[in-house]
């Protein structure tokens, strides 16, 4: 495969696309005697153990944050069967995976606990008065038979 096959996830990191495996299967769906006969659903394979792309904290990172959609042998596969055509559906497995690596590999922000304002505690205990009292309310005045 030549550098046009690579896929770019992010600015810095590139998949060659000898790295990515295609496997072809005939898919689901509607399509007539065209699906019958057809292989149009595409599965892309990616093993990223073996990835020479991937640093060792991008194939651990990899490795846990998608630990459900690795198989046995350690493969990767993101599939495709939307379209009737096979090079639509390869595009669109190619670009499944990009964005899969890419929302995977990127580093979430950590969150900065704040304090409730003065303000919020106040409305916050005001309110679980006013329920209180209406609580309070409706109980003793009330005499069944």
């Amino acid at each position: 495969m030549s550098s046009q096959d690579d896929i770019q996830v992010t600015s810095s990191l590139s998949i060659p696309g000898d790295e990515v495996h295609l496997e072809f299967s005939r898919a689901t769906g509607p399509g007539g005697q065209h699906v019958n006969k057809v292989e149009t659903r595409v599965t892309l394979c990616f093993n990223i153990a073996q990835s020479r792309a991937l640093t060792p904290e991008q194939q651990e990172r990899l490795q846990q944050g998608l630990a459900s959609r690795i198989n046995k042998e350690g493969l990767l596969r993101v599939s495709c069967e939307e379209s009737r055509s096979q090079v639509t559906n390869r595009e669109l497995a190619r670009e499944r995976f990009r964005d899969l690596l890419r929302a995977t590999l990127a580093t979430k922000k950590k969150r900065v606990p704040t304090k409730a304002t003065r303000a919020s505690k106040r409305r916050r205990l005001d309110e679980k008065r006013r329920r209180g009292d209406v609580k309070k309310g409706r109980g003793s005045d009330w005499k069944g038979d």
